[in-house]
């Protein structure tokens, strides 16, 4: 993504692997979405300037009510 001229990309990021970075967002530990703006050196790297080894590509997208259930 990043490849083809977008700037950001918004992912799920984690050390250990993309499943971790996964089950991150499965619990509901948002803190692990970050915008991911470079890869250097076999690491992503974040808008806030962190590095990360794996980040996986996630789409925000907004749900009714109806589609959560209330």
């Amino acid at each position: 993504m990043l490849e083809r001229g977008e700037e950001k990309v918004w992912c799920a990021v984690n050390n250990d692997s993309d499943e971790h970075a996964m089950t991150n967002i499965d619990n509901a530990d948002y803190s692990f979405l970050k915008y991911i703006i470079a890869f250097n050196n076999s690491h992503f790297l974040c808008k806030n300037g962190t590095s990360w080894k794996h980040a996986v590509p996630v789409k925000k997208v907004e749900v009714t009510q109806q589609e959560v259930g209330f």
